[in-house]
């Protein structure tokens, strides 16, 4: 299996929820970042 950028963003939620379950306090970086970089792809500022 091969992960390519079409599988990042349910790689890094299912990531994200992890550690929000293990430690609650990391939510707001977590959500911060992923906004960020959600944002950069949508603007296609970073490569797909």
């Amino acid at each position: 299996m091969t992960l390519g950028i079409d599988h990042l963003q349910p790689v890094v939620s299912l990531i994200a929820g992890v550690l929000i379950l293990i430690v609650p306090r990391l939510l707001n970086f977590i959500v911060a970042i992923f906004l960020i970089v959600s944002g950069l792809l949508g603007l296609g500022i970073l490569v797909k």
